[in-house]
């Protein structure tokens, strides 16, 4: 990877997903940069959806990351240094490009405004674009040998989208997207027009409890088995800490459904990162 490849997606990365980004800060050297090439197309991905005005255009970002991760047109995908530095990472660490094909599969769901229908669904796409990135991250620290984080990346992936979206439930619902589970908003009496209205209800609020509790299961079930790996991986799943933190600020908040909840600064966050790094060694 090329110095200025790699600090470029270290400064797009720090500029669009700042909590991924701080989260590089605890690991060293090339694993470093593989893990920040790796976010970095993530965070471009993520915020296709936030950068065009309808869905065809999302749509041809996502192919054209797909032409790149096939092979198709590859010197001009070169001149893009986000995607130089995640090739020449996919080629260092044998990352494969299957599964990064299927990341953007799943973000497709970002570019309309269908409802996230279930639970099954809600976990099948956290899996598929938040899961593996932790699988992905841990295979670089495992210098690109395959390893089975099982349990540990899937529960993280879920707890970590979940905490996401309920942090960000105002946002969405004012773009008219229900990025939860409306089956459980359904079950409570919720209607779409009072989630895309701002409409505060115990139906809601109930609803909302109910999948905190189920973000809640699945960190703890991610901290267990976390625990279980080796330690060289660790490293990988230091974001647990910021995690924690972010879910008990979701629980103490009390100004509104739909506010914008309070988050770290900072440098609390790279505290608790290189706390939890140090004593999970």
């Amino acid at each position: 990877m090329s110095a200025e490849s790699f600090s470029h997606a270290a400064e797009a990365l720090r500029s669009s997903d700042r909590d991924r980004y701080l989260a590089t800060l605890v690991l060293s050297g090339a694993h470093r940069d593989a893990v920040t090439a790796l976010y970095a197309f993530n965070a471009d991905v993520a915020s296709i959806r936030d950068r065009v005005s309808e869905p065809a255009p999302g749509e041809m970002r996502l192919q054209w990351w797909s032409d790149a991760l096939e092979g198709k047109e590859h010197g001009a995908v070169r001149q893009n240094p986000v995607a130089d530095a995640l090739l020449d990472t996919i080629d260092r660490y044998s990352i494969p490009a299957g599964t990064l094909l299927r990341l953007l599969g799943a973000r497709r769901f970002d570019l309309y405004n269908d409802p996230m229908p279930d639970l099954q669904s809600f976990e099948g796409y956290a899996g598929e674009t938040v899961s593996t990135l932790y699988q992905l991250a841990a295979m670089i620290l495992n210098d690109g040998e395959t390893i089975e984080t099982g349990d540990a990346a899937g529960h993280l992936g879920v707890a970590h989208a979940m905490i996401g979206h309920l942090r960000a439930f105002g946002h969405f619902s004012a773009q008219g997207r229900i990025m939860l589970p409306w089956m459980v908003f359904e079950a409570n009496g919720v209607r779409e027009g009072e989630i895309f209205t701002g409409t505060e209800s115990e139906g809601l609020a109930a609803a909302l409890g109910q999948i905190s509790e189920l973000a809640a299961d699945h960190l703890a079930k991610a901290e267990t088995a976390i625990a279980q790996l080796p330690g060289q991986l660790k490293p990988a799943f230091a974001p647990l800490a910021v995690l924690k933190a972010q879910y008990d600020l979701l629980q103490n908040h009390a100004t509104g459904l739909f506010a914008p909840v309070p988050d770290d600064a900072d440098w609390r966050k790279i505290t608790r990162l290189t706390w939890w790094n140090w004593r999970n060694r």
